[in-house]
Formats: structure tokens, C-alpha cells, sequence
């Protein structure tokens, strides 16, 4: 492939990627990769100067990876709303059930189990602390993971409220 067209070679590597997208990782760093050849095949077709043509490429580069770094974003926010609106709705002590289902999937649909553990704060200021499940299948056998988080009460909506709790599950991408 040493004299192809590199735009060939983008689109080439893009459609590679698309199928392979519920895996978050590989999502990240192929879209990054992608949108870098694509970026420099573009730029070449505009300037013969090597600088700003591998300049272009690192823009585009960093462009696409903040996207889907936001995307991630976004599906964890998605996440930890739904978690926190059925706490918020739990007498403390009994179990609710959660489940959210991704619009775009680059991570799975996920499920699991919430339960209020204590109730924290004032009346204005109404906090939970929780222990919530993630429900995988592997091998054919349920298997839980269980993580613990802090909710709070903004006007009616129950939010996520803890950062450290959840660095574990999530990453540092909430």
C-alpha cells in the first residue's frame, strides 16, 4: 500500500473500527488513529509542507478524541442519573432495580440493584448514600459487581453527588 491514496487508507481504517465500537478503549484510540491518517491525508491534499500537514493530523487527532471522551461522559452521566433517580425514590433499606440502555454503544446496556443504605444531610440539603450492582452475564452465571455512591436531592431530581466512590467503575471519566 506504499502509493495508495492515503484518503483510501482512512476510510479503509475507519469502516475497520465502526463494527468494534462497544468496546470504549478501542473505540477511543482507533477514532484517535483515524481521525490522524485522515486528518494528514486531507492536509496533504491541501499543502505539500510536512509541518502542517502532521500539524493538521494532531488537530484532527485531538478533536476526535475529545469526542469521545465526552461521549463517555455522557453514557456514565446516563447512567448515574438513572441509578440516582430510583435511590431517590427507595424508602432506605428496601431494593430497587436500574437499567440503562446506551443510544449510541460505546459501552453495554447495563443493570443491577440499588439500595439506600442512610439517608445524610437536612431537609434542604437531603443526601444518600448507597450500594448499587452491575449485573453481567459471563460464561452463562450471573455475575454482580458492587460499588457504593453518595446521591443528593437538587429541587426533585436525585443526582449523582460522589466523585472517588465511583473512580473504580467509571474511571477518572465521569
Amino acid at each position: 500500500m506504499r502509493n495508495s491514496d492515503p484518503r483510501l487508507l482512512a476510510c479503509l481504517l475507519l469502516a475497520a473500527i465502526v463494527p468494534l465500537s462497544g468496546c470504549n478503549a478501542l473505540v477511543g484510540e482507533s477514532a484517535s488513529a483515524a481521525a490522524g491518517v485522515g486528518g494528514a491525508a486531507i492536509s496533504r491534499a491541501i499543502t505539500d509542507n510536512p509541518t502542517v500537514t502532521t500539524a493538521i493530523g494532531l488537530g484532527v487527532q485531538a478533536v476526535a478524541q475529545t469526542g469521545v471522551q465526552a461521549e463517555a461522559r455522557a453514557v456514565h452521566r446516563k447512567e448515574q442519573n438513572e441509578i440516582a433517580a430510583i435511590a431517590g425514590g427507595l424508602v432506605p433499606g428496601t431494593v430497587g432495580s436500574w437499567s440503562v440502555t446506551h443510544v449510541v454503544p460505546l459501552e453495554a446496556d447495563e443493570k443491577g440493584q440499588v439500595v439506600v443504605s442512610r439517608e445524610i444531610g437536612t431537609p434542604t440539603l437531603a443526601c444518600r448514600e448507597i450500594v448499587f450492582s452491575v449485573d453481567t452475564t459471563q460464561k452463562a452465571q450471573l455475575v454482580r459487581a458492587f460499588y457504593t455512591a453518595t446521591v443528593c436531592r437538587d429541587g426533585e431530581t436525585w443526582k449523582w453527588a460522589s466523585a472517588e466512590p465511583a473512580t473504580e467503575r467509571w474511571g477518572a471519566l465521569q
